[in-house]
């Protein structure tokens, strides 16, 4: 069994079920495999072969569900790419991934018309139209992209409604999902059938998931943590997943109200911003019955403060790209603790271990690593970073972890951004928890940055409530009260907001970089 199978026995089961919810429209199971079943006889009869590669550059709408089950309908291997990269980005991507088509939207038809000649090896462009003059913008395209280039909406009403599934070895690979190259260039961490089944198949049971569940995806579904928990679990179980086609406050009470929604999953940042939305009513979250927090650390005043507001408990979970992510959860079925990841979820092991891989004692501090059928088979072309990531079967993670008498993890923080004051060890979350109590305070992060005296000395940068008067000092006293001296930032700087990549997570990277100009 893997995903593409069970949503085909979902469609015959139960044909009239609401497989997703888009723009005021809801698509059966039945309407969705012929869709995926149509799509995927077409990309067959462009010379789309199993074991080839299809990047995606899709957002939150049904032409990402559609083309992601079609290519693994028929063996090839889904390659989801964030659509507003740049263009070194995605050129990057395509060349690395030798993907022989792309499937992109329309507003990126400039950038296929540059890359037609500079990618051979891409035989397809298939353009998903969004808007009405899209056929006029392609006829006006130069013939060498011209004649590369395949309109979504004609290649979809020439395939067959009824090609069934081909069968597919469990350890071939499915999806390579690029990681966010926060050191060097981006590496595609290939994710197989049994990776991305066993881990949807798990957290759906974790988190128990059933048939009833109306889920709301407005997380990218390009990325692993959607791609798991909004997209694959909810269609796994029969659920329905409900599109959002970008995250917006006021789209998401409303999508939640109008929808009934019954799971919300959110990156701490999205939380922070229903947090703070004015117009935001409590009554809208009465369906929710489970909220979902990943991708980042939740600061736990801000997990309490949404909490008192909504009347809703939020379930921190952590994981990555090379693990389909999902490794640890907080339990539905007892204690919740804030501020951890929680335990290992079903059929996945976590341990916190050495720099020798030795496993260290409960509260002590080491790095993450996990072993379980979710853990990818490695980085695509790269054997070299694969060997430095998995070694004796455990994947490491390079998070910097601890973990309690009761079993519960929590991330201390990434272990190249650990800060080293006067030989002390300092963790930008600890200080971050801290400036997040304070009640003029929205955001918050923190680096460490070069000091002549002391190695490094700590930076931090925070985005005030409206209204709030800027005072670095007396912001520093109130750090001075709650932390060692070493840990007290040594600079504040305030900001309009801080940077953030398409997840919502903060980029320390460009703060960094913010610095050193």
């Amino acid at each position: 069994m893997n995903l593409v199978t069970q949503v085909y026995e979902t469609s015959k089961l139960q044909p009239g079920k609401t497989a997703y919810h888009f723009m005021g429209k809801d698509t059966s199971y039945a309407e969705l495999d012929q869709s995926v079943s149509m799509f995927a006889s077409a990309l067959q009869g462009l010379g789309i072969e199993k074991g080839d590669h299809i990047a995606l550059l899709l957002g939150n709408t049904p032409h990402f569900l559609i083309s992601l089950y079609a290519t693994m309908r028929i063996g090839a291997t889904a390659i989801p790419i964030n659509p507003i990269y740049s263009p070194d980005e995605i050129s990057y991507i395509l060349h690395n991934s030798d993907a022989k088509a792309v499937i992109a939207l329309d507003q990126l038809l400039p950038l296929v018309e540059k890359a037609a000649p500079l990618f051979p090896s891409v035989e397809h462009y298939i353009i998903c139209e969004m808007s009405a003059d899209i056929g006029e913008r392609v006829a006006a395209l130069p013939d060498k992209a011209k004649a590369k280039v395949k309109l979504f909406s004609k290649l979809i009403t020439t395939g067959r409604p009824d090609l069934e599934p081909i069968e597919v070895d469990e350890n071939e690979t499915a999806v390579i999902l690029y990681t966010s190259g926060t050191t060097g260039r981006p590496k595609g961490a290939m994710l197989t059938h049994k990776n991305l089944y066993s881990n949807a198949r798990d957290v759906a049971d974790y988190l128990g998931f059933s048939e009833h569940d109306r889920v709301v995806a407005t997380l990218p579904v390009f990325h692993v943590f959607a791609l798991t928990v909004v997209v694959n679990a909810p269609l796994l179980k029969g659920a329905t997943i409900v599109l959002v086609p970008r995250f917006s406050p006021s789209d998401v009470f409303e999508t939640i109200k109008e929808q009934k929604a019954t799971v919300f999953a959110g990156v701490p940042t999205m939380y922070n911003f229903l947090y703070q939305f004015p117009d935001g009513d409590p009554a809208d979250f009465n369906t929710i019955r489970l909220a979902i927090s990943g991708g980042a650390s939740l600061p736990v005043a801000l997990l309490h403060n949404f909490e008192d507001k909504f009347n809703v408990r939020i379930s921190e979970g952590y994981g990555l790209s090379e693990a389909s992510p999902v490794t640890c959860f907080n339990p539905l079925d007892r204690e919740r603790v804030p501020g951890s990841i929680g335990t290992n979820i079903i059929n996945v092991v976590n341990k916190v271990v050495d720099e020798y891989g030795d496993e260290v004692s409960v509260g002590e501090v080491g790095e993450l690593v996990v072993q379980g059928p979710n853990v990818m088979k490695g980085y695509y072309k790269m054997p070299e970073e694969t060997a430095a990531a998995i070694r004796d079967g455990w994947l490491y993670t390079g998070d910097l972890a601890r973990q309690d008498e009761n079993g519960y993890f929590y991330i201390v923080d990434r272990k190249k951004d650990m800060i080293i004051v006067g030989g002390y060890n300092v963790y930008p979350r600890e200080v971050e928890e801290v400036l997040f109590t304070h009640d003029d305070i929205v955001e918050a992060a923190v680096i460490g940055v070069p000091d002549p005296d002391f190695g490094e000395e700590v930076q931090a940068f925070v985005v005030l409530k409206k209204g709030a008067v800027a005072d670095a000092e007396k912001l520093k006293a109130f750090c001075a009260n709650r932390l060692a001296k070493y840990k007290v930032p040594k600079t504040i700087e305030f900001l309009d907001e801080l940077p953030k990549n398409t997840t919502g997570k903060i980029l320390r990277r460009s703060l960094k970089d913010q610095v050193r100009q």
